[in-house]
């Protein structure tokens, strides 16, 4: 049958391009996504991908030519055979061989990648999860003219992020942040309050509310964007082919952000109610009167937080000697401080190996994690926290042949190729830090190298957020890190203590560290401890982005007062410039 190769979208101002050089001449055999001419324009150049298997017809344009966006380039026959030359193998079938031994069997995922796609397909791209990957890269392909379907089995869209995670936790956050303040911090601002009383079940509305408004915004931006919704599971069936609900679907290109699950702990068996994850954590309807957190990353902070400003005591057990893994030591050490002086217990270097339920709680045994004498730990409320795993389970990765790694995560290549053509991974299924706005960079990148743009994520810019109070937020490198790669690098750090508009709010806990390498003065890295520091750490990010320097920091005016000043101080303070301490 044949198939028209037409220009793709070459970016939202880009209307032509010229035809740079054919790399498939007529009577050529071609795999699906090989690239079959070279388009160039006054922006970027791109290859233009072969949407089948089969013979290349004929060309249409030649050599030089100035074509529009949507002009015909080029006949195949899909689906035939032989031609003057062997189909190319896909890049990222080549690396079959390199999966670790629990990816699937040769024979089976050589399968797969021997099969041409339908001929015609119900969609351009189908996207399985509609978590922020999901539906971002959803919404950009639409916007770069694909035809779009995203495959979500929940009864909402937005993943766990929006329904469960990121945005109801942030709301209860920021709730019990203003009811720990009217109890113990409006006085010393001359705001006499008689008596506090917690209404929780209005804190758990008020959150439901926002969850809300989130997923049908989601829900809008499709139905805007002209992407449909394929309601219940996903499971591949090879390259272009899925059902969705049991129905057959198919698509030139399916990309999978399927997103994480909690991880689970043996011998501590969750149900929701006194034993929860996170998805529990955030719907309790009552304080309990103690909450025990196994786990000192983000996850178990952030909620740990929650309920022990609501009134809980609230102890943390973690199996490291130290909180938040990969967190610079320096700042780890005074974040650590601060939570303790708040009043979170903290059991480090500890092991949870038995939950047993009883009638008034749970009782934990606990033991040291490098060995020793077993102890016991009571609690009303166990919030287990101990990280997240790649949710690739029932999406018939394996029949299909497509390869995962050890973890459970799916190998990709550079472009987000698994090893079956055709088929992409992007987010927490993939490898990298488990972060909504990674996999939202992920899907906007795949989805534009689809439509043969230089999609891109710079994973030495994806900052961090713990948010707590005070938040911690941190992007690019260590000072340990460097340290191991043997770079010389210079500090810059600065006290919130010392910044005006810090005092003027009453919030003076924490600092903002700058790391510059010792030659260039590029940023490296930046680790901010303190108010706001989700929002600052934006500005940081973007220098490590565009390389900028330290002094490029300090050189910048910032508004006076603003907490945004103690970030230009630490920066001036990487070459001793810092002038207010």
């Amino acid at each position: 049958m044949a198939i028209e190769i037409k220009v793709p979208t070459l970016g939202e101002s880009v209307t032509s391009a010229t035809v740079g050089k054919w790399l498939k001449q007529p009577g050529d055999a071609v795999a699906v996504d090989d690239p079959i001419v070279e388009l160039e324009t006054d922006k970027v150049s791109v290859e233009v991908p072969a949407p089948a298997a089969g013979v290349l017809e004929s060309h249409v344009v030649k050599e030089g030519d100035e074509v529009e966006v949507g002009a015909v380039l080029a006949m195949l026959d899909a689906g035939a055979k032989g031609g003057k030359s062997a189909a190319k193998p896909a890049p990222a079938a080549e690396k079959k061989a390199e999966a670790p031994a629990k990816a699937a069997a040769p024979a089976a995922a050589a399968k797969p990648a021997a099969e041409a796609p339908p001929s015609e397909t119900d969609y351009d791209i189908v996207v399985i999860g509609a978590g922020p990957g999901g539906y971002i890269c959803a919404i950009r392909a639409a916007q770069l003219g694909f035809k779009v379907a995203c495959v979500e089995k929940r009864a909402t869209l937005g993943g766990t992020c929006l329904n469960v995670g990121c945005i109801p936790s942030k709301a209860l956050l920021h709730s019990s942040e203003n009811f720990h303040a009217a109890e113990h911090e409006f006085a010393v601002h001359g705001v006499d309050i008689a008596s506090v009383k917690l209404n929780l079940a209005q804190m758990q509305k008020r959150k439901a509310g926002i969850v809300e408004a989130n997923v049908k915004g989601v829900e809008y931006l499709f139905k805007k964007n002209g992407i449909t919704w394929l309601k219940g599971e996903g499971k591949v069936q090879g390259t272009g082919r899925l059902t969705v609900a049991g129905k057959p679907v198919t698509a030139k290109h399916i990309v999978i952000a399927s997103g994480s699950d909690s991880a689970g702990l043996k011998g501590v068996d969750v149900d929701e109610k006194v034993i929860v994850t996170s998805t529990g954590a955030l719907e309790l309807s009552a304080v309990p009167k103690r909450m025990v957190v196994i786990g000192g990353g983000v996850i178990g902070l952030e909620l740990g937080s929650v309920w022990h400003r609501l009134g809980a005591e609230v102890t943390v057990i973690e199996f490291l000697d130290r909180l938040v893994p990969g967190t610079d030591n320096e700042v780890e050490a005074a974040f650590r401080k601060i939570l303790i002086k708040q009043g979170l217990q903290m059991k480090l270097g500890h092991k949870v190996t038995k939950a047993e339920k009883t009638g008034k709680g749970v009782v934990l045994t606990v033991e040291p994690s490098k060995g020793g004498a077993a102890e016991t730990v009571e609690a009303d409320v166990v919030l287990l926290a101990i990280g997240r795993t790649a949710a690739s389970e029932g999406l018939g990765l394996a029949e299909a042949g497509i390869a995962l790694d050890n973890r459970g995560r799916i190998e990709v290549d550079e472009h987000y190729a698994t090893n079956v053509p055709g088929i992409y991974a992007i987010g927490d299924v993939i490898k990298g830090p488990m972060l909504a706005h990674k996999a939202e960079e992920e899907g906007v990148a795949v989805a534009e190298l689809l439509a043969g743009q230089a999609g891109h994520v710079n994973y030495d810019a994806i900052p961090g957020v713990v948010y707590t109070w005070p938040e911690l937020a941190t992007v690019g490198f260590t000072e340990e890190q460097l340290k191991e790669k043997g770079v010389s690098y210079k500090v810059g750090k600065f006290p919130f203590m010392a910044n005006g508009r810090a005092r003027a709010m009453g919030m003076t806990d924490g600092f903002v560290k700058v790391i510059a390498d010792a030659a260039t003065d590029r940023v490296l890295g930046v680790h901010i401890l303190g108010p706001g520091a989700g929002e600052l750490i934006a500005e940081c990010t973007m220098a490590i982005e565009f390389g900028a320097s330290s002094e490029d920091i300090g050189r910048v005016c910032h508004a006076h007062p603003t907490l945004s000043e103690a970030v230009k101080e630490a920066a001036l303070g990487v070459n001793g410039m810092s002038l207010n301490i």
